[in-house]
């Protein structure tokens, strides 16, 4: 069973599976198992999949849009980065936390690799699924590698100059 790593650097094993968008004329096959499938998959069809463990993923070109006032519904939405050079999945995170209220786990999917980590933490991310080719063990101090953060985000919404200040 994959790994995750959750915020505060701990290691878990993952029991969701990411289902992939069925290529054209496909059905999408979803696994007797906590699932993640793309997120306009579930809006068009959520009644189908009451009672299931079902989460979503958007793409990093996917609008969070999509799921205005159903968010809340969802025990688990991924975001998916697909190379390390794409930072759209950032700015979904911290829509979902705080344009759209998201409560429950935020995770990090795709090309996530360590030196990334305390930036999608800091947009709202609760959990991570490094790339296989990185060690989670190092995932802890990646997590907290800066004491401080001088901007506001989702984890403080003072910047550090007001935060002196008081």
């Amino acid at each position: 069973m994959p790994e995750i790593i959750t915020k505060d650097g701990s290691i878990k094993q993952d029991s969701w599976v990411v289902v992939p968008r069925p290529a054209d004329g496909e059905s999408l096959d979803i696994p007797d198992q906590p699932a993640l499938i793309p997120a306009d998959l579930w809006l068009a069809g959520k009644e189908h999949f009451e009672g299931r463990d079902i989460g979503v993923w958007f793409d990093s070109h996917d609008e969070p849009e999509l799921l205005d006032g159903l968010v809340n519904e969802l025990p688990l939405i991924a975001v998916n980065f697909p190379k390390f050079a794409d930072g759209r999945g950032y700015s979904i995170a911290r829509l979902l936390r705080e344009r759209f209220g998201y409560q429950h786990e935020l995770r990090a999917i795709g090309d996530v690799l360590l030196d990334q980590l305390q930036f999608m933490k800091r947009c709202g991310f609760d959990s991570y699924a490094l790339r296989e080719d990185k060690d989670a063990s190092k995932a802890a101090r990646a997590l907290n590698f800066f004491s401080q953060g001088y901007q506001a985000a989702t984890d403080t919404d003072v910047p550090l100059f007001r935060r002196r200040a008081s």
